[in-house]
């Protein structure tokens, strides 16, 4: 992993992706050691807003017959259901006044992974100027990786916070494999701690 290399400027966004109690531990799809990643997200919350840059959550907002749940064919336990309890953002997680809030995964027939799918995303990034995001969440072998992919695949660059994302590895090695394809395709992968505020 780089450090140091990167640092926060005008133009920038922080993207945290799927921060919610379903992926906590205890939750209906627990990503595991995601509830440590909460306090070194939230330093990264505030050092953002403290600069009035934009900080952009996504959840998971499935409706009850989502493909990707077992009993519907799909992958996945049932899981962060539009309005459900676990679909809310994970307890402590400290989201600015002004978060944009990005709903994926609405549709029963798309996966919803990515932050781009469906969300009009890419055109509150044009709208707000942003053409480099910061990204941090859950889980760094689904969500993450399919954000960033699409990200670049968007002309955005992207920064991708090695110490602020988690992942499922289903498959021993996915998070790895995911990290490599994310590198590969053009996003700087940083173990970075928080600026100090300026």
């Amino acid at each position: 992993m780089r450090s140091g290399c990167e640092h926060p400027r005008q133009g920038d966004a922080l993207l945290i992706i799927d921060m919610q109690r379903d992926f906590m531990p205890g939750g209906a799809l627990p990503v595991p050691g995601a509830d440590a990643l909460i306090p070194t997200i939230n330093r990264w919350v505030a050092f953002f807003s403290s600069h009035r840059w934009p900080v952009i959550a996504t959840r998971d907002w499935h409706p009850r017959d989502h493909g990707s749940f077992a009993v519907q064919g799909g992958d996945w336990p049932v899981h962060c259901v539009q309005h459900s309890a676990g679909a809310g953002f994970a307890e402590g997680l400290k989201l600015p006044e002004d978060v944009i809030i990005i709903d994926k995964g609405v549709r029963a027939e798309s996966s919803g992974y990515s932050a781009f799918e469906h969300t009009g995303l890419e055109d509150r990034l044009r709208k707000l100027g942003i053409r480099r995001l910061w990204v941090c969440g859950v889980a760094t072998d689904y969500c993450v990786l399919a954000s960033v992919l699409d990200a670049l695949e968007h002309g955005l660059k992207v920064v991708l916070l090695s110490k602020a994302v988690k992942g499922v590895d289903v498959h021993a090695g996915d998070v790895d494999r995911a990290l490599e394809r994310m590198r590969e395709a053009g996003a700087s992968i940083v173990d970075d701690e928080v600026p100090d505020a300026q």
